[in-house]
């Protein structure tokens, strides 16, 4: 039996209804984000960026899961669980290149942008006479709270310099009360952004305190050597008296599943690199900071060709490590 007109437009019909509803499920694309603790401030940030992406992208709809950060994020990437989500640039450095705690399983994510940068400030007590860090040698000084990627990166760091300070364990507490006392000479502290922290001001207002400085050379070192950290120069006032002074750094960013469509990434770069004011209520420690300066200067492992594509557009130079692995 032949098909009748009926038939054949009806069937028509159907097909235009599948494709068209095959459509909308392909432009309703879910992504989910991978982010801290609840009760970090970094949470905040994310949900700042989620409601970004909610607002400005069409045809995307994502959601932020709380995690167990950095390390928690990059297992969810390698397992395909999240899709973008927050990573310190030293270990996901250590990730991509399959080093230290990855060593023999290294995780492919790559880079989109970097939100925030915290330099590694290494505070002494003035009476310490310590004023550089070769006379850290054998001085009691604590290089981080017990557990912290300070700690870790701290002792990295001074081992590759060849110097060897007696380290004091504890938490931020306790070496903040054991510096005011004198039972420790010093510490290394996240500053934010170009400032101390509140435990160093805490010290300060009675104990008068130094930041110590990278030489040109032990900069260099580092910058050789240790290519998971970058170097930052901070500028005089990160406190009352303080001199400007250069450091090693981490930043914290965002990574995102090597598959992440190109399309959707340029779009989510896009909005977040033109929409500060929403993240800056948020994450107060990138208000006024050039966002893409800084993902440029600090970050650790290939762009995301989505997130190049963005930077290229504005007319900035990629770095050859960070441009998109083939």
């Amino acid at each position: 039996m032949k098909p009748t007109l009926k038939t054949l437009l009806a069937a028509m019909v159907a097909s235009t209804t599948v494709l068209s509803a095959a459509a909308t499920v392909q432009a309703n694309e879910r992504l989910l984000i991978g982010s801290t603790s609840s009760s970090s401030s970094h949470y905040g940030y994310f949900v700042a960026v989620n409601q970004i992406i909610n607002s400005r992208l069409d045809g995307v709809s994502a959601s932020v899961a709380e995690t167990g950060a950095t390390v928690d994020n990059l297992r969810r990437l390698s397992r395909d669980q999240i899709d973008l989500g927050l990573v310190t640039t030293n270990t996901g450095y250590h990730a991509y290149q399959g080093l230290e705690d990855f060593d023999g399983r290294p995780v492919d994510s790559r880079l989109l942008w970097v939100y925030t940068v915290a330099p590694q400030n290494v505070v002494m007590r003035q009476d310490a006479d310590v004023a550089t860090l070769e006379a850290l040698e054998g001085v009691r000084f604590n290089p981080g709270i017990t557990g912290s990627a300070t700690e870790s990166t701290t002792e990295a760091v001074l081992e590759t310099l060849g110097i060897s300070p007696d380290y004091v364990r504890g938490s931020t507490t306790d070496v903040v009360d054991s510096i005011k006392d004198g039972r420790i000479m010093g510490y290394a502290k996240s500053g934010v952004g170009n400032k101390l922290d509140g435990s160093t001001m805490d010290i300060a207002t009675f104990t008068p305190v130094d930041v110590l400085s990278l030489s040109d050379e032990q900069a260099e070192t580092l910058r050789a050597e240790m290519p998971d950290v970058a170097i930052v120069d901070i500028p005089e006032g990160a406190g009352d008296g303080i001199p400007a002074y250069t450091t090693w750094a981490f930043g914290v960013a965002v990574h995102a599943h090597p598959d992440l469509d190109e399309e959707i990434a340029y779009q989510i770069v896009k909005a977040v690199m033109e929409n500060p004011e929403p993240q800056a209520n948020a994450f107060s420690a990138i208000r006024d900071a050039d966002l893409a300066e800084m993902t440029l200067q600090v970050g650790t492992v290939p762009l995301h060709p989505g997130a190049a594509r963005y930077f290229e557009e504005q007319g900035l130079e990629i770095p050859d490590a960070l441009k998109p692995a083939q």
